[in-house]
């Protein structure tokens, strides 16, 4: 089961005197969603949504390859999603993919392709990262509690259960369970039947195994379902008259009776129930029964908020620095008992060298020093398990573990920088990141191996008394003369320094 770290605490939001429009991408299986908002005196409006259907997953081959169709299906999308947010003068967006280009390969041009349709870089989040915004997104549409809830979302290619208290998310998990994927699998060509319908929610049951007892188990719960497999599964059962609102388990399965009723998907026409819907509803009907069955759910509410919500209202976290990235790194630097006067020191030296070489470098991305602002303080998290090579511990640590707020790249991007702050450098791990990143991050690297270097000493000064001069290849160091005649060892471990950064193409000066 996969646990969010505890919060940490938090500086209070901050309030812009300006209006600023802010926007949030949902990348589905199924589905592309667009929600924008302005920003006012710290408030948010919602000003649009628009939603798409894609149908991505249909198109996404055993081997991660997408489909032409499914391909150009998301690049129109996308492109007319980027012409809205031109013309909006949208001023921050954050766009997130899912389950589809999670398992779609990376090696090939899509992403490149679709960053460039709408105009703003997309992250691939993690299941779990998905199923936090999740929660996010329902807990800011619907009015506060101090209690339980259980929340829901089916989706096109997974479905994400959290369990969480207040605000807060307890426990998270994401499922191989998709409307479009099960749609595919157990009702192929479309053809409805009871045995297709019975696999469905074998397959289901099957899936849910090892998480039920944990999400059953919980007392005084109030369950919310989520996105448009339920959504539209209550429109349905209104206009029916089967429930006035929310769902049962006996009201889905009036509604797989319902569908039993036709032998194909194209045949499906009911109140309530578009026809882009119904190409994927049957699969989606099997996963709610089950998930209303297994987890003995009596009542399930609806809420509007899902993940699009989540992700703008993430966004406007950070803008208000409320970073849930922040909360991660300090709840790992608790987990992982990170000596905190060293993380301090090696940050200190780290924020004034980015500092020092920030224009020179081309870092104008405040993502550049926030990451290695996080590096710095976990650079030390593999001592932990050993201090032989503890910088690959470390980076595998950045790299697995789950981080509530970090998009792939940018834990990869920490990952690698943790595994090269000492010794020969591999760029093996700035080779999988996306291109942006790669010279970005060979740089970022070069400043935190300098200042563990200067702080090997682990001796308590207010700050490492240096200067730093960076050309395109080459940096030129300068130090205060009684500090470098305090640390003798230091004029020997730059020299090896030097070394390394010569065969990853640097000149290191001493002066």
């Amino acid at each position: 089961m996969h646990k969010p770290p505890v919060a940490a605490g938090r500086p209070s939001p901050s309030e812009s005197n300006q209006a600023e429009i802010i926007a949030a991408v949902d990348l589905g299986s199924n589905s592309f969603h667009m929600i924008v908002g302005e920003l006012r005196h710290g408030q948010l409006a919602i000003l649009d949504r628009i939603r798409e259907t894609v149908r991505l997953a249909e198109g996404l081959s055993d081997s991660g390859d997408i489909s032409p169709d499914a391909r150009q299906r998301a690049l129109d999308c996308l492109s007319r999603f980027g012409e809205r947010l031109r013309d909006m003068k949208a001023g921050s967006v954050r766009a997130a993919g899912t389950s589809t280009i999670r398992r779609a390969r990376e090696d090939s041009t899509f992403m490149v392709e679709a960053e460039t349709a709408l105009g703003h870089p997309i992250e691939i989040i993690s299941g779990i990262e998905e199923a936090r915004l999740i929660y996010n997104g329902v807990s800011h549409s619907l009015p506060p509690t101090e209690g339980f809830r259980l929340v829901m979302d089916i989706g096109g290619g997974s479905t994400e259960l959290i369990l969480g208290q207040a605000a807060r998310p307890k426990a998270l998990e994401s499922l191989h369970l998709g409307c479009v994927s099960m749609t595919e699998r157990f009702f192929p060509n479309g053809e409805i039947t009871r045995a297709g319908f019975n696999k469905a929610r074998l397959a289901a049951q099957l899936e849910l195994r090892p998480v039920k007892a944990f999400f059953r188990d919980a007392s005084d719960v109030e369950a919310i379902g989520t996105s448009g497999t339920i959504r539209s599964t209550e429109a349905v059962a209104r206009e029916l008259q089967i429930s006035e609102s929310g769902l049962t388990l006996d009201a889905v399965e009036q509604l797989i009776d319902k569908v039993l009723e036709v032998q194909s998907v194209s045949e499906l026409s009911l109140q309530g129930l578009s026809d882009r819907r119904a190409q994927v509803w049957p699969g989606g009907l099997a996963i709610l029964a089950e998930l209303i069955r297994v987890l003995k759910i009596d009542d399930l509410q609806v809420s509007e908020g899902a993940l699009r919500e989540g992700l703008l209202y993430d966004l406007l976290g950070r803008l208000q620095h409320e970073d849930a990235r922040e909360r991660s790194v300090r709840a790992m630097e608790s987990r992982y008992q990170v000596d905190e006067q060293q993380a301090e020191r090696v940050t200190r030296t780290a924020a004034d060298l980015y500092a020092q070489c920030k224009n020179k470098w081309g870092f104008s991305s405040q993502i550049a020093g926030n990451v290695l602002d996080w590096a710095s303080r976990l650079h030390e998290i593999g001592l932990d398990i050993s201090h032989d090579g503890y910088q690959r511990h470390g980076a595998y640590i950045a790299e697995h573990a789950d981080m509530p707020g970090f998009p792939r790249a940018e834990q990869r991007l920490l990952a690698a920088l943790i595994g090269g702050q000492r010794h020969r450098i591999n760029r093996q791990g700035f080779e999988a990141l996306p291109e942006l990143w790669r010279e970005a991050g060979m740089r970022l690297l070069i400043i935190l191996r300098l200042a563990v270097l200067l702080n090997r000493s682990r001796k308590e000064v207010e700050q490492v008394p240096v200067t730093i001069d960076a050309d395109d290849d080459s940096l030129a160091i300068h130090f205060d003369a009684d500090w470098l005649a305090e640390n003798p060892l230091t004029i020997a471990d730059l020299e090896r320094e030097q070394d390394f950064l010569r065969q990853i193409g640097y000149d290191l000066k001493v002066q």
